[in-house]
Formats: C-alpha cells, sequence, structure tokens
C-alpha cells in the first residue's frame, strides 16, 4: 500500500474550506490538500471517480473529516473508510463544530484516530489547523 503525500479535507462550509486552505499555504501544505465538499465527493475521491476521476485510487497520508455533510455524513464516510481494506488504516481526524458527546463516542466507536472541534475564534482555528497539519503530514509516520 501506499500512501499519497496529500491530505483529503472533506468540508461543505466554503468560509472553513478557505480558512483551512490558508492554515495550510502557511506551513507549506497547501499544495498536497485535495478538497472534496460532500460525502459523495469524498467517496469518489477514493475510488476514482467523479471529479476526481483518472487519478486513480488514492490513499490520502491523512483525511480531515467534518462531521455534517450534504448527501452522505461523516459517520458514513468513515464507515466506509474502515469497511474497506484498502483505506481502513487511513489516519482520520474528524474536524467538525459538534460537541455532541454521542458523536464523539461513535467517531472513536468507528475508528477515528482524533475528534478535533473546530474553534471559533480565527487564530485558534487556524492554529489548531497548523498543528494538525504538521503533525500527521510531517511528522506522523503512516502504516506500512
Amino acid at each position: 500500500m501506499t500512501y499519497q503525500k496529500e491530505l483529503l479535507f472533506v468540508d461543505d462550509c466554503e468560509n472553513d474550506i478557505e480558512l483551512t486552505l490558508g492554515a495550510l499555504e502557511s506551513i507549506g501544505l497547501k499544495e498536497r490538500v485535495v478538497v472534496a465538499r460532500d460525502g459523495v465527493e469524498a467517496l469518489e475521491y477514493f475510488s476514482g471517480e467523479g471529479q476526481f476521476a483518472g487519478r486513480g485510487n488514492p490513499i490520502p497520508k491523512l483525511v480531515l473529516l467534518d462531521l455534517k455533510l450534504p448527501r452522505i455524513n461523516g459517520m458514513e464516510v468513515l464507515k466506509a473508510i474502515r469497511e474497506n481494506e484498502r483505506l481502513r488504516d487511513v489516519p482520520v481526524v474528524m474536524l467538525t463544530s459538534s460537541r455532541e458527546p454521542r458523536d464523539v463516542a461513535e467517531g472513536y466507536r468507528l475508528g477515528i484516530n482524533a475528534f478535533v472541534v473546530k474553534p471559533v475564534n480565527f487564530k485558534d482555528f487556524t492554529d489548531s489547523v497548523q498543528q494538525l497539519g504538521r503533525f500527521w503530514m510531517t511528522v506522523n509516520e503512516p502504516p506500512p
């Protein structure tokens, strides 16, 4: 299994996408980010379909996954990742505005690697995304 040197960011909020890309750009990771704007697009990324046709079947080094997504929600995307033998070891960080204990519990039950609540404050949001990017994309060693 070969991990791509890219991060799949799945979120439907244009403001959060813009802020996240800006934070990752400031640490030199923006060019390695692929954005999917809902759960269907995320699954199309993995299968190389839709707007991702012709890319093969990539395995990202990290998935930053929002919980509340149109068409297919984040928990369903997470289930699909963990049920796919080829993808099951991909690190997935739930990056969401939900603070619901049941969402945290369900995310961990389904196999997320971390649950991060999106900070409301701009600087805190930027700092959190930069820390996630640095750790998962430069420090963490993906499974063999």
